[in-house]
């Protein structure tokens, strides 16, 4: 609560700060650490929260009944995630690991639907992530498509590196596996390990301790 003197009047104001919100744990908020590979959900548990990332970094993975991994998103700092249980998902239909030292905070799924119905600011935070997200999807599905593995790995690579964002590209300083890549992408690890040997002939990747990505990298999806 902000409290101000307007004329020899005191005049109280509540004003909702979404950066706040998202900073401190309070009513119906939880903050916690994760290690890398730490669970945050597990696939087929109670979808009863939403999650957004303080720091770090998260991976949604889908796990078939053949017991086959894919991962279906990277996900940022400041972006959420499990938003499934406010349209009703009983169960989760993913499961959510950390891929680096990642703090998350954990928002009861009453909270989140009250401070949504209360507060447009946050609303409106909300909504852009929804629209954001949807367009990513988009893009991963017309990836899948009609691209090749080589183009997939290019654009997860340029995504990592925070491509197209400020101060972009940047090392990707996690350890992500040649494994993992090719999960992402939907193809085998010799052929994600034939073509990070390729990028790096190429002057498009290094290794220097880091995954460093160049925006030559680009090259390849503009490629016909």
């Amino acid at each position: 609560m902000v409290v101000a003197s307007l004329g020899g009047h005191v005049v109280a104001s509540n004003t909702f700060d979404p950066k706040s919100f998202l900073a401190t744990a309070n009513r119906g908020r939880t903050v916690a650490a994760y290690r890398k590979s730490g669970v945050i959900f597990s696939q087929a548990s109670p979808a009863d929260a939403v999650f957004y990332i303080q720091k770090g970094k998260i991976k949604i993975v889908v796990t078939s009944l053949q017991g086959k991994e894919a991962v279906a998103a990277v996900l940022d700092a400041g972006e959420f995630f499990g938003e499934g249980c406010l349209i009703g998902q009983p169960l989760r239909l993913a499961t959510a690991r950390a891929m680096v030292e990642s703090e998350v905070m954990r928002i009861e799924k009453a909270e989140m639907v009250r401070v949504l119905h209360d507060e447009p600011s946050f609303g409106e935070r909300f909504i852009t992530h929804l629209l954001t997200r949807a367009s990513r999807v988009e893009e991963d599905l017309a990836d899948q498509l009609f691209n090749s593995s080589e183009k997939r790995l290019a654009r997860t690579l340029l995504l990592l590196a925070n491509f197209g964002k400020e101060g972009g590209p940047q090392p990707i300083t996690m350890d992500i596996s040649q494994e993992t890549l090719a999960e992402i992408i939907g193809t085998t690890r010799s052929r994600v390990s034939q073509f990070m040997n390729k990028f790096r002939k190429l002057g498009f990747i290094d290794y220097n301790g880091h995954l460093q990505i160049h925006s030559s990298l680009l090259s390849i999806l503009l490629r016909e």
